[in-house]
């Protein structure tokens, strides 16, 4: 059964529309990402998935029943704008939270041993909230929404105000999280631990679904007519090629394709040339920010790169 199952929802507020007839789904054990520009739709549809918001038409499923008090529990969220209490000390305000989410105080205390040493805040469990850093509450917020061990973790801009070695953390655990069956949704606009972290993705814009699918498929879509190679020696003359890029790697080149030209043509004009010896030899893909840009500015799959 699949955590969460989105079918032809929409959603207006006054005259706007934030969500028009969207429809996705995520397996269990996939980190799955949610993406789009800001104002696209996102936090409005993951808002009526958490039974925060009704959709005005469409259905909503969580592990097969409509959004309530009956899943609530199953689901952890950590919020673009954080929602922790910040007179409170760290200890007082996590075990709470965990309270809200069904723990008993006494488990919410033991298992915060555990994650406030493996996020390097033992020796801070006494401060006030207001007292640590952006980064440390950045992390306190993580625990929050990991602490009750959720089915389904949905975190929105996760690695904000990280540095390296606690993204690092951060993507460690959402690659445990999945690996154990549970689910992950992430937003976020950090495209490249998209490409590194995620299988598939949706991606919303203006209200409406434009991409969805694996990260693989969706940036085979826009990939260029080009391939790149690597190779020893001097590479000579091919037919079908309209234009040679150097790379800044020695012997690397883009190869940009005339129109009708396929990949396995220049393979075999390559593999026939005596003088240059072909290593590597890859469709171009572009990256899932340059696609992002390309999408918001209103182009479709299967266009040839400038």
């Amino acid at each position: 059964m699949d955590p969460l199952v989105i079918e032809h929802v929409a959603k207006t507020f006054a005259q706007t529309v934030a969500v028009r007839d969207v429809s996705f789904r995520v397996g269990a054990g996939e980190i799955f990402a949610l993406l789009g520009p800001n104002g696209a739709g996102k936090t409005t549809t993951i808002r009526m998935a958490l039974d925060i918001f009704q959709p005005d038409q469409g259905t909503i499923h969580l592990f097969g029943a409509p959004p309530g008090n009956q899943v609530r529990d199953r689901i952890g969220y950590l919020p673009e704008e954080r929602g922790l209490y910040r007179n409170l000390n760290l200890v007082e305000c996590l075990v709470y939270l965990a309270e809200l989410k069904g723990l008993a105080p006494s488990t919410a205390r033991h298992r915060l041993t555990g994650w406030l040493e493996r996020f390097d805040l033992a020796a801070h469990s006494h401060k006030r909230i207001n007292d640590l850093s952006r980064g440390m509450q950045q992390k306190a917020q993580f625990i929050a929404a990991l602490i009750h061990e959720p089915d389904l973790l949905i975190v929105d801009e996760p690695f904000a105000a990280l540095d390296p070695v606690n993204t690092r953390l951060i993507k460690d655990i959402l690659r445990e999280w999945a690996a154990q069956g549970r689910t992950v949704i992430m937003s976020t606009h950090q495209m490249h631990l998209v490409e590194e972290l995620a299988e598939r993705m949706v991606m919303i814009n203006r209200g409406e679904v434009v991409l969805y699918g694996t990260v693989a498929a969706v940036r085979q879509q826009f990939a260029a007519n080009a391939l790149v190679i690597h190779g020893q020696g001097q590479l000579g003359p091919l037919p079908g090629v309209a234009a040679v890029d150097a790379q800044r790697e020695p012997g690397s080149y883009l190869l940009r394709l005339e129109d009708d030209v396929a990949p396995q043509q220049v393979l075999r004009a390559l593999v026939a040339q005596s003088a240059y010896t072909i290593e590597r030899f890859a469709v171009a893909l572009p990256t899932l920010d340059e696609i992002f840009v390309r999408v918001v500015a209103g182009e479709q799959p299967q266009e040839v790169l400038a």
